[in-house]
């Protein structure tokens, strides 16, 4: 009963003083660290989050020796950063590159792939941007810190005050009816369309094999939008830290 009791106070004495020392090193490690999260960050979050787990977890670990782990793992990320704003190589060596996955409405389905994105995440990524249509998107990059940054189409903006307080008409849903191949047919349902509607306007656009079509959408306008696999002829923005 003792060493239950002694081991608790340990434990609750450890919570009490490596908790104010991590949170003071998290911040002298700086707010990009927590904002961004490149991924040499990332490790060090986990690192920091492994080594106090692990001291706060078992009594037997020796207390000290946490402190000055920690301290010094908040040192080492601070000289890492120094050295990556220092030498551009460097932090490029060290982080992702930025990468275009749609461009003019376009989904670039091998970028997906290389990435390990499905087309679902995208989608969410960009509804959270405010972007309900891929059509509205002239270029969409996911960034090094797994984020993604939307370039609207001109046309597709909203109109400020400079323009003379004249205001666009509201952009529409576009739903997705194919995705790699599938056909969504509840959704073509909705619109009171069928299988025969959608193929005679693939075959329109001279597409021929459903297969090829990784992603189609369709508005309230029945404006249909097609993005290829392996879409050819398409200028791709080169990209870099």
């Amino acid at each position: 009963m003792y060493e239950y009791v002694s081991d608790s106070l340990l434990v609750i004495g450890r919570i009490v003083t490596i908790l104010p020392l991590l949170l003071f090193m998290t911040l002298y490690m700086g707010k990009r660290a927590i904002g961004e999260l490149p991924i040499f960050d990332y490790l060090i979050i986990i690192t920091l989050g492994a080594v106090v787990g692990a001291d706060i977890a078992d009594p037997n670990i020796k207390h000290f020796p946490t402190a000055i782990a920690v301290i010094s793992i908040a040192f080492f990320q601070r000289l890492i950063t120094y050295w990556k704003i220092k030498n551009r190589k460097v932090g490029r060596l060290l982080t992702f590159e930025p990468t275009v996955v749609i461009q003019d409405g376009i989904i670039l389905d091998q970028r997906l792939k290389k990435l390990r994105y499905s087309i679902d995440s995208v989608l969410q990524m960009l509804r959270e941007k405010d972007v309900f249509d891929i059509t509205e998107v002239e270029t969409a990059i996911i960034e090094a810190n797994g984020g993604i940054s939307v370039l609207k189409k001109t046309e597709k903006k909203p109109v400020t005050k400079e323009d003379m307080q004249i205001y666009k008409p509201t952009s529409t849903i576009a739903l997705p009816i194919i995705i790699e191949g599938t056909i969504y047919t509840d959704i073509l349902k909705d619109f009171n369309l069928d299988r025969m509607w959608l193929q005679e306007q693939l075959t329109k656009r001279g597409i021929h094999n459903l297969d090829d079509v990784f992603f189609a959408s369709i508005n309230r306008d029945l404006q249909l939008h097609v993005s290829l696999k392996h879409e050819p002829d398409v200028a791709i923005p080169k990209l870099k830290h």
